[in-house]
């Protein structure tokens, strides 16, 4: 029995810079559709500038995310931390595999580039990563902004860690310090 859950689910990356202007727009135009609206130029910028694991069907991109290098301050360390954006699947290939297709992609490029993954999970993709191995963090979250350090308390239990291969996992006790960005610092 052959099934869209069973077939072999073949994963493309590419860096930005490799990129057309069509497969931009496609996978802006996936982004806009998963998350119904609420993706925003800013969301956009944060999705772009790294490494982009990609799913194509017969119809097009079925599934999409990247990893973007952001520096996170730990116990007086800089981290060079993976930071996952942009994870989307169409809806009529969700609960089909691709989302875990993505993830597993992208995890491997932490693993060979970075000390630490991170991501800010939707209730929706919370379970995906909890499934993959994502914890949460239990820790404080800030982030180091122009006027100082901006605590995200409203950021905790949504943010999502898991260390880079042979890397341990940083103490919860210890914040971590988000570099500054337009838009959700997370």
């Amino acid at each position: 029995m052959s099934t869209a859950r069973t077939r072999p689910v073949r994963v493309r990356t590419a860096h930005t810079a490799d990129l057309a202007p069509a497969t931009l727009h496609a996978v802006r135009a996936l982004l806009d559709a998963a998350f119904e609206g609420d993706f925003g130029e800013d969301d956009w910028d944060h999705t772009v500038g790294g490494v982009h694991a990609f799913v194509h069907d017969e119809h097009g991109l079925a599934a999409h995310g990247s990893v973007v290098q952001r520096r996170v301050l730990h116990r007086g360390r800089s981290l060079r931390t993976g930071y996952v954006e942009g994870v989307a699947v169409r809806a009529d290939r969700r609960r089909q595999g691709l989302g875990d297709a993505v993830m597993g992609t992208l995890e491997g490029v932490i693993d060979r580039a970075y000390v630490l993954g991170a991501l800010g999970a939707s209730d929706d993709g919370a379970a995906l990563y909890a499934a993959r191995g994502w914890q949460v963090w239990s820790g404080r979250i800030a982030a180091l902004g122009p006027d100082g350090v901006v605590p995200l308390p409203e950021e905790e239990g949504s943010l999502h860690v898991r260390p880079a291969a042979g890397a341990g996992l940083p103490d919860p006790s210890g914040a971590l310090f988000f570099d500054w960005r337009d838009g959700d610092l997370l």
